[in-house]
């Protein structure tokens, strides 16, 4: 007979999803209650989830969950990429995909690197940097503008209104909305004064090619480009300001993996899958069932919900070993759920894991002794998670210039 079920606050601003109470639920069972359903705790269940087409993606229901059930924000999020099933969803990743396969991204790389240097270069000579307004911002944001051709002095409105529309991914959703929806409406018509500009006088950018998708063939809606040209300057945005952060964090906690990564720039791609596995910004998965489903003991009703922990099951010693400890040299690990998975896998990961393995072994040699200065100010480690002030002090001396040339 099983224990009683543990139940996991995920709505409440203080749990933390990778405490130790997290680690306990998992070794007592492979999922916990939650007040949006069931948490799964284990690398095995959770990866199940993802591929079985008995679940759909879920996120849909998240304004309902948080008590917002109309105006602009629930009307937008339903239509996203990350909401939609069945047809919609395949139609629009196929015409969006080719923008962000891995030799068009792998190709600006070298801007990727002139940028990350430009911007380190900056603080690099004082020996303090507050993180996220100095780096992980305005690299995230930059590297947006410069994937979608938008102009690069634009980025700091891009990036307020990325920051406030990311709260939606939050689980202070319902206090933040006026936020979330004066950014909706900003980025919006944005976007739209773009998309008129782009259609005067066409570029060689993402922008002009998703307009001509939708004006050459009609399979992509006026609505449907703007709604996906929002959702791809939040998302890929937030998502890769907050995961800089985290990495800095996670190697603060261990400096010799930092030290190798400075001298060994090559393991940047490997650093970014560690870091995502132990202390991802999308902290959980969701997926809702389209049936009823049981699995391994559990009952899961046709339209429950299930939440996949990435921490809990990304340093599950059932498939990472028992040292599931951070180490990136170790390059064999089973794959992370960090970029989702099945159907809804993250279509720019390409674009997180490039500029990412450009940023961290840069950082790492410019800033080679690195010390957190002051606890900075945190998201809730549930929902999105990542840091809203992140001071740092390091050897101003002995930071050094990048080699000319490497790319990691």
């Amino acid at each position: 007979m099983r224990e009683p079920v543990t139940h996991l606050d995920l709505a409440n601003p203080a749990f933390d999803v990778t405490s130790p109470a997290v680690h306990e639920a998992r070794e007592q069972d492979w999922y916990a209650e939650t007040p949006y359903g069931w948490a799964v705790l284990r690398y095995e269940q959770g990866q199940a989830i993802l591929k079985d087409r008995r679940f759909q993606q879920g996120n849909a229901r998240w304004p309902a969950q948080n008590g917002v059930h109309d105006g602009p924000f629930p009307q937008w999020w339903a239509e996203t990429l990350l909401s939609l099933e069945g047809p919609d969803h395949l139609r629009l990743r196929r015409l969006l995909g080719p923008a962000f396969r891995s030799r068009a991204i792998e190709a600006m790389r070298p801007h990727f690197q002139d940028l990350a240097t430009e911007l380190v270069d900056a603080f690099a000579p004082r020996g303090r940097v507050e993180l996220v307004g100095e780096f992980a911002e305005p690299y995230s944001a930059r590297v947006l503008c410069l994937l979608l051709g938008l102009p690069d002095d634009h980025w700091a409105q891009v990036a307020h209104w990325a920051d406030d529309l990311g709260k939606s991914f939050g689980v202070n959703l319902r206090r933040d909305l006026p936020r979330i929806e004066a950014a909706l409406a900003g980025l919006t018509a944005y976007v739209e004064e773009v998309v008129a500009e782009r259609r005067a006088r066409p570029r060689d950018d993402l922008v002009t090619t998703l307009l001509a998708a939708h004006e050459h063939d009609d399979r992509l809606s006026a609505r449907e480009l703007s709604n996906g040209l929002v959702f791809l300057a939040f998302a890929g945005m937030e998502t890769t300001r907050n995961q800089i952060g985290l990495a800095v964090q996670t190697f603060l906690r261990h400096p010799a993996q930092w030290a190798l990564l400075a001298e060994r720039p090559e393991l940047g791609a490997a650093a970014v899958e560690e870091v995502m596995r132990v202390n991802p910004t999308v902290t959980w998965v969701t997926r809702e069932a389209v049936e009823d489903v049981e699995l391994d003991g559990l009952h899961v009703p046709r339209g429950g919900i299930v939440q996949v922990l990435s921490h809990a099951a990304g340093t599950d010693p059932r498939a990472m070993g028992e040292d599931a400890s951070f180490d990136i040299t170790v390059t064999d690990r089973p794959p992370h759920s960090g970029f989702g998975g099945g159907v809804h896998h993250c279509l720019g990961h390409f674009v997180a894991r490039t500029d990412m393995s450009v940023a961290l072994p840069l950082l790492a040699r410019r800033m080679p002794d690195i010390v957190a200065d002051g606890p900075g100010e945190w998201l809730p480690v549930s929902g999105n998670t990542g840091p809203v002030r992140f001071p740092l002090r390091f050897s101003a001396e002995r930071s050094l210039p990048d080699h000319p040339g490497v790319t990691p």
